[in-house]
């Protein structure tokens, strides 16, 4: 009969125990499954912290919420030029989903976060301008070469790809845009806050981006290694209080709602409490 080498088991189970001993995370395999939470809210002027919770210096794929520098952007290299122009058409070999198949502006394309006219901004900046600017803005990781070997970059780095942003990073973002602080003209800090979707929330009066993706993907290809990813990030004022906020929510759970939405939906409903409790 053929002996059987008990030495790996043997070499395993010593391993188990001495993490175990002294508290080494045994589950390790489960990390990409992690559960992640942030709500950040800072003063806008001073950068105070006024609230906050959860984990919120880890990056993540920002998602739509680069509609924001991408709007920046778009204005200042002269691509967009107010409200309502450019209004590009759909093509279908955009291969969009149905809702965005229609006319876009940069209005429509903020409030329903249409993905093709942001890759149609992009084109049109082509990849060394479009590096650049994310250079200048410091934003995030500043990796937009996208996922190695699909040379996507240029139209997909922000979408669960290259590019990632902290909640940390993004509230400092916001106050730099709000104080006017970017590298780019006048004219781009002005349109960028015209056309971001306002909201009201308990006498405050917010304007905010969400973004929606799903990290993550198991080896067998099910949902079963996804997680979904929500963003909530911008800023309020009331009377003479502006403050710059993040809300990111990462899990399993299923839903009917795009995460993104969801997320908006709980943090407005949140926010007067929120600011209450930062007094």
């Amino acid at each position: 009969m053929r002996q059987i080498d008990r030495r790996p088991f043997v070499f395993a189970l010593v391993l188990y125990l001495l993490g175990w001993l002294f508290g080494f995370p045994i589950g390790a395999q489960s990390a990409p499954l992690e559960e992640v939470e942030c709500t950040l809210i800072l003063d806008a002027a001073s950068g105070e912290t006024l609230y906050r919770e959860g984990v919120c210096d880890q990056r993540f794929s920002p998602a739509s919420t680069f509609k924001v520098p991408l709007a920046l952007i778009g204005y200042d290299s002269g691509i967009l030029s107010d409200e309502h122009t450019p209004a590009w058409d759909y093509k279908p070999e955009f291969k969009a989903v149905k809702r965005d198949q229609k006319t876009v502006d940069p209005t429509i394309w903020e409030k329903d976060s249409v993905l093709w006219f942001s890759q149609e901004i992009t084109r049109r900046l082509g990849s060394e301008r479009f590096a650049g600017y994310v250079s200048k803005f410091d934003y995030g990781n500043t990796d937009v070469a996208g996922i190695a070997g699909r040379n996507d970059g240029l139209t997909r780095s922000w979408v669960n790809s290259s590019l990632e942003i902290s909640p940390v990073e993004q509230v400092n973002f916001m106050r730099r845009l709000l104080a006017g602080e970017l590298p780019v003209s006048a004219k781009a800090h002005a349109m960028t806050k015209a056309i971001l979707p306002t909201f009201r929330s308990g006498g405050w009066t917010v304007q905010g981006k969400t973004g929606t993706t799903r990290l993550g993907k198991s080896a067998d290809k099910s949902s079963l290694g996804w997680r979904s990813l929500g963003w909530f990030v911008g800023w309020a004022n009331k009377d003479t209080r502006n403050i710059v906020f993040a809300r990111l929510v990462i899990d399993t759970k299923r839903s009917d709602t795009p995460k993104g939405p969801q997320t908006r939906t709980i943090f407005l409903n949140e926010l007067p409490n929120l600011i209450n409790k930062s007094k």
